[in-house]
């Protein structure tokens, strides 16, 4: 065995040694440490009876009869109970002494902390049993009456805004319901190659269908190719142009509409036929309406005054407007 072997073993020994005094060392601690436990526990728990048999003892020194044993003996007792309560009776006033002293201190901080946060003064004297206070609404102050603030955005404004909208669209649409329910009179020519003038009353809110629909029923009689007729057979012809019969009258009064030659919103006219072609110069003279048959409008669609009809096209500018034609 080499020397270094030998010094190696001599150092786990040494080091087995040392731990072992270790263990022994702790094991004598927790002994120690037990029997002290044990002591500190008996006399908590033999303390009262002990002194009170030291005061009995003390008090039957020498010849005592049995009775005068057994009275020393319950008053001690009695003495005994009465210290034990007096001693719960005084942890309980030290504890509601200690629990009033923590509500004073409590009030004490709540009310300091309410003066600091209310920034009032040392000497006022705050209720706490007063109303709450509402907050005020916010009122903006400083600003220049003289800047123009309409671009901003303003809620009390902008629903101001919107009921007078809502108000002035029913109140358009009330008279709209008004005037549809008025009465005009509608000159209008059954036309098969010659003119054939009647008039009839409509009210303006009636479509070009139910005006078709009574043409046939006034002139039905007269003309038997119309006996079978319904209004989609028929055509309404107003300034040259060629109007769907679901448009009303009001839609061309309102918008007060020209056609290619004269107004389609002036319904009373007297002639037939416009010997000037331009519509702006003979703006307040108006042709009837001409009620025609579809199949005849396809047999001489070529031959004038069919040749110049053509469809309505609301987008479409056919002449200049009413209110720009009566400066002339």
């Amino acid at each position: 065995m080499s020397r270094a072997d030998e010094g190696r073993l001599i150092h786990l020994a040494k080091k087995r040694e040392r731990e072992k005094e270790d263990i022994e060392k702790q094991l004598r601690k927790l002994e120690e440490d037990k029997e002290k436990c044990k002591v500190g526990i008996t006399s908590k728990f033999t303390a009262n009876y002990e002194t009170m048999e030291e005061s009995v003892k003390s008090k039957t020194y020498g010849l005592v009869s049995l009775d005068d044993m057994k009275n020393i003996q319950k008053n001690e007792i009695s003495n005994r109970d009465l210290q034990v309560a007096r001693g719960a009776s005084s942890s309980t006033s030290l504890a509601k002494d200690s629990q009033e002293a923590r509500e004073k201190e409590e009030h004490v901080a709540k009310h300091t902390q309410k003066r600091v946060l209310s920034f009032a003064y040392e000497d006022e004297e705050e209720d706490e049993d007063a109303a709450p206070i509402v907050p005020k609404k916010f009122q903006r102050v400083g600003m220049d009456p003289t800047v123009d603030t309409s671009f901003l955005p303003d809620k009390e404004r902008e629903e101001f805004l919107r009921k007078k909208k809502e108000e002035l669209a029913a109140e358009w649409r009330v008279k709209q319901n008004t005037e549809k329910n008025e009465e005009i009179t509608v000159a209008y020519a059954y036309w098969d190659g010659s003119s054939h003038r009647k008039n009839m009353k409509v009210k303006k809110g009636n479509t070009i269908s139910q005006c078709l629909a009574r043409a046939i029923e006034a002139l039905k009689k007269e003309f038997t190719e119309l006996k079978a007729c319904t209004p989609e057979n028929l055509m309404f012809v107003k300034e040259d142009l060629i109007i769907p019969h679901f448009y009303t009258f009001q839609d061309f009064i309102v918008t007060k509409a020209m056609g290619k030659t004269g107004p389609l919103f002036v319904f009373d006219s007297a002639s037939d036929v416009r010997i000037r072609q331009d519509a702006a110069l003979d703006y307040g003279e108006s042709h009837p309406a001409k009620i025609v048959l579809r199949s005849w409008y396809e047999k001489n669609k070529h031959i004038y005054p069919a040749s110049r009809w053509e469809p309505f096209v609301p987008s479409k500018k056919y002449g200049r407007n009413f209110d720009d034609l009566s400066d002339l």
